[in-house]
């Protein structure tokens, strides 16, 4: 979707509409000093599992193995052997564009790929029996299913409604009657006073006759008005109704979690209700686009923890290091990011749907990438999320793969950041292991050539193998702990006692 709210669709033949919020880079670096016995910092909110967001913007409506679902379906079982743990699923509901709808643009909530509505009865990724089948599939596998769940906005209305507000006339496209579904699953219509606002007409103007009902963030900035007919979260009609929605798809598909869409968007009040009346004890993290960790931080507070957050600042960190190309300062690592001050509700991603597509954020990770997907995937902070076409598109996932596992294998104990040690291109980063797993030190390299530095290790008298075969040997360490330990031009390197 376009920037800043991940979520909006690009519809075909209408334009999303486009606000800009200030992205503040949190830099603010800190250091420790000589290496210490390491310190146990809080676990991740999913003890060493990995996400993967299972779809990338204009996936296509058909592949090799048939519909999008019957794609995924196809690739549980190399999923699950690559360390795959739980997949996020894309918005599995009617859009607007009917098949050429990618889900952000929601019409019908109820309809999962069943009924014939806006000149389908398949979504944009296939049928509801089909979409069961793959997550009947990747669940067998021992993958858990999050879902894309979009509630701030509905799009492509049956009919025009008009009526009169505060003395002033309106027309707009604001009746939902869904004559394909009927009133199977709900009976629930909607009007123009179930919402706040809605954009109308050939330049997608906005049209407003209720108070926007979002708390704001962010200095006050506006965020309530993001696309289509806005839903209004201050009447109660609407809220019960999206919370009973809320617990029939979990139940309709067997869900293990959400991936919410423009949570900032929402009335905060009513998205504490709906995690309150749905969540329960599954997962859930939302789309909150502050490049900024106080204001992360801010909204997290707002939502009582109730939500994990998507770690946005350490994205655009991620992007200063590949723009640097070499050029940037690999200090910018050290304890960076959400994932840093609020690691139980941090869920770190190098790239996703909006950050990689034209027309979107276009913030993409396009150099020394897989530096940070080593940074991720070896963290003992953070839940890390794979975005599928850097494994499957760009090439990536035979090296993504070899991180997942090390990640499962040896990416346990107590973590440390040798800020006396690193320097513009060399960063070092240790996981101390515990009773049953050997730990790791992890070093990255953004520079034009090889690099070996001396590091006092969590691993005493030990012989350490670089497990990603992008070092070739071994290395020793002393009664300390210390040894030298060195990495490939431009590269990554995860030593692991033998």
């Amino acid at each position: 979707m376009l920037h800043p709210f991940a979520g909006a669709a690009r519809l075909a033949g209408a334009a999303a509409l486009l606000l800009l919020a200030g992205c503040a880079k949190d830099a603010t670096l800190t250091g420790t000093g000589p290496a210490p016995t390491p310190t146990t910092t809080a676990n991740a909110t999913t003890a060493n599992g990995v996400m993967m967001q299972g779809f990338y913007w204009d996936v296509p409506g058909s592949t090799p193995a048939g519909t999008w679902w019957q794609n995924l379906a196809g690739k549980a079982t190399e999923l699950s052997a690559a360390g795959i743990t739980a997949m996020w699923l894309p918005p599995a509901y009617k859009g607007s564009a009917g098949g050429y709808d990618v889900g952000y643009g929601v019409y019908d909530r109820y309809d999962l790929g069943e009924f014939n509505q806006k000149g389908t009865v398949a979504t944009h990724y296939g049928t509801l029996a089909q979409l069961q089948s793959c997550i009947a599939a990747l669940h067998g596998k021992g993958i858990q299913v999050y879902e894309d769940v979009v509630m701030n906005h509905l799009m492509g209305a049956d009919y025009q409604e008009s009526f009169l507000y505060n003395g002033q006339n309106f027309n707009a496209y604001t009746g939902f009657n869904y004559p394909g579904r009927g009133t199977t699953y709900s009976s629930y219509q909607w009007h123009y006073y179930n919402f706040n606002g809605a954009q109308q007409g050939a330049n997608n103007s906005w049209l407003q006759w209720n108070p926007w009902d979002f708390q704001s963030y962010a200095n006050g900035d506006a965020y309530d008005n993001l696309m289509g007919c806005e839903v209004r979260y201050a009447d109660p009609n609407q809220a019960t109704e999206t919370i009973k929605w809320g617990n029939w798809l979990t139940t309709k598909l067997g869900l293990d979690g959400y991936r919410i869409d423009a949570a900032k968007h929402i009335q905060t009040g009513f998205f504490n209700n709906w995690l309150d009346g749905v969540k329960g004890s599954r997962f859930a993290v939302s789309e909150v686009w502050f490049n900024s960790v106080s204001q992360l931080n801010d909204y997290a507070t707002a939502t009582g923890g109730r939500t994990s957050l998507f770690d946005v600042p350490l994205h655009y960190t991620f992007k200063a290091m590949s723009d640097g190309n070499g050029a940037w300062d690999m200090r910018g690592l050290q304890f960076a990011g959400f994932t840093e001050a609020n690691p139980t509700l941090s869920v770190s991603f190098v790239d996703n749907h909006d950050t990689d597509t034209p027309g979107g954020l276009n913030s993409p990770v396009v150099n020394l990438k897989m530096l940070a997907y080593a940074y991720i995937l070896t963290r003992e902070k953070g839940y890390p999320c794979v975005f599928y076409r850097d494994y499957y598109e760009y090439g990536l996932g035979a090296q993504i793969k070899t991180l997942s596992l090390i990640r499962k294998a040896n990416a346990y104990g107590a973590s440390y950041e040798y800020t006396s040690v690193d320097d513009a291109d060399y960063y070092a980063y240790s996981r101390a292991g515990d009773s049953t797993h050997k730990g790791l030190m992890l070093i990255l390299n953004d520079g034009g050539g090889a690099r070996t530095k001396g590091v006092i290790s969590p691993f005493k008298n030990a012989t350490l193998t670089d497990k990603t075969g992008n070092y070739g040997g071994t290395i020793t360490t002393d009664a300390n702990g210390y040894g030298s330990f060195p990495v490939q031009a431009r590269s990554w390197s995860a030593w692991v006692p033998s």
